[in-house]
């Protein structure tokens, strides 16, 4: 029911008390923030299936545009056509954008979608073959060669260099780089303006210069044999500046607040980065040791060059060449035989298995914790009673009889 003022009556001055309105409609219950409603669903998915009905007509009747790219294109312009005829009719100007650029950053997140799907089915289909067999995960390549078949010869040797290589290389990078974030966030300075400058720099280092920089450094003038040290160190080369940066991005986020609050409390500024501004950042650098991580164990060139090829089980990272999955995928599709190339496919979901296997696990890592939940246990039934507790209560009861005070009048 609605409310409506007297009429009749001055304004001026007086205070109004509303009057409910008998005749007016019963009001309409208003849905939730955020959910559409029944008529802006309908129009979202109308739109979206009346496009394609166009584009099947201009592509497949009217223009010779054959093919599926040709539709998929078609379709995607029919839609914003489409969504902004439609919001033009029920709304304004600002509805028309609002639903273009909705439909916009849904048809872009479809694209990236579609395109790493089709690439984990391309990989697993065209290496399907050797993942049935299980001596793939747990034998070597000594003695095989690319013309044998996938019952012999496996991946487990370029499996393990490859942890032992990510491993080393984690353990370097994570303290340096979320170390350089907190200088570059918490301390600043004039330095600070040139260590970001350096990092941001270092982020678009090409992977062959950072090998080529351990190659010299480590190997010619030091003297140390290829090994899986050597690769360590250039995969770490190309994970720290990552790692840096996306820790700096991460704790620049955290609120100011938390840290005024816990200086305020007494705390030093040590006590407050680790206690208060890490916690509350523990997500965000997880997620740039995973992009680290998915940078340095995809790189072959610095791996090439400083590790060398190794067909057989090698676990100490200082004694001699040691393999990996990127550079036996690439060692093995140069060889141009059809079993061979099946082998680098199957390596490559292997690959791609192991990278899903430390996201998962980094994740579960940085989850923050969740508060114990106690058994809860029935409410206790209070054994105080509330009439002789009352302080009022010595009074006696208040009523006409013993109010002095009711047949006085007040001037």
């Amino acid at each position: 029911m609605t409310l409506a003022p007297e009429t009749g009556a001055e304004l001026a001055g007086k205070t109004v008390l509303p009057t409910y309105d008998d005749d007016a409609p019963p009001p309409v219950p208003r849905s939730s923030l955020g959910r559409p409603t029944p008529d802006e669903q309908f129009l979202r998915y109308g739109t979206w299936i009346s496009a394609l009905g166009l584009a099947w007509l201009i592509t497949q009747r009217l223009l010779p545009l054959p093919g599926l790219p040709w539709f998929l294109v078609t379709w995607f312009a029919c839609v914003l056509l489409v969504t902004t005829v439609t919001s033009g009719i029920s709304g304004g100007f600002v509805e028309v954008r609002d639903r273009v650029a909705a439909n916009v950053v849904t048809a872009g997140a479809v694209v990236v979608g579609a395109v790493l799907a089709s690439a984990i089915v391309f990989v697993v289909v065209r290496g399907w073959k050797p993942l049935v067999h299980p001596n793939f995960f747990f034998d070597d390549m000594s003695g095989v060669g690319p013309k044998d078949p996938f019952t012999r010869g496996g991946v487990a040797h370029a499996v393990l260099g490859t942890l032992v290589e990510i491993s080393i290389a984690v353990a370097i990078t994570v303290p340096l780089g979320v170390g350089t974030a907190i200088f570059m966030s918490e301390v600043g300075g004039k330095f600070a303006r040139v260590v970001r400058t350096v990092v941001e720099a270092m982020t678009a280092l090409p992977s062959i210069v950072a090998g080529l920089f351990i190659y010299t450094v480590f190997i010619v003038a030091l003297g140390y044999p290829r090994s899986g040290l050597a690769a360590s160190l250039a995969i770490a080369v190309m994970m720290l500046p990552i790692i840096a940066r996306a820790s700096d991005v991460v704790l620049r986020v955290v609120p100011s607040g938390l840290r005024e609050a816990s200086l305020a409390l007494g705390a030093s500024r040590w006590k407050t980065v680790w206690s208060v501004v890490l916690p509350t950042a523990r997500p965000g650098l997880a997620t740039a040791v995973i992009l680290g991580i998915a940078r340095g164990i995809g790189e072959t060139s610095p791996v090439l060059l400083t590790s060398g090829n190794a067909q057989f089980f090698v676990a100490n990272p200082t004694d001699g060449v040691m393999n990996s999955l990127p550079l036996f995928i690439y060692s093995t599709v140069r060889s141009g035989e059809p079993i061979a190339i099946a082998r680098a496919f199957a390596a490559a979901s292997v690959l791609l298995a192991l990278v899903l296997i430390l996201f998962v696990t980094a994740r579960l890592i940085a989850r923050p914790k969740k508060a114990k939940k106690g058994r809860r246990r029935p409410p206790r039934r209070s054994s105080v009673d509330f009439v002789q507790a009352d302080p009022l209560s010595e009074m006696g009861p208040v009523g006409p009889q013993s109010n002095p005070y009711q047949n006085q009048e007040y001037s």
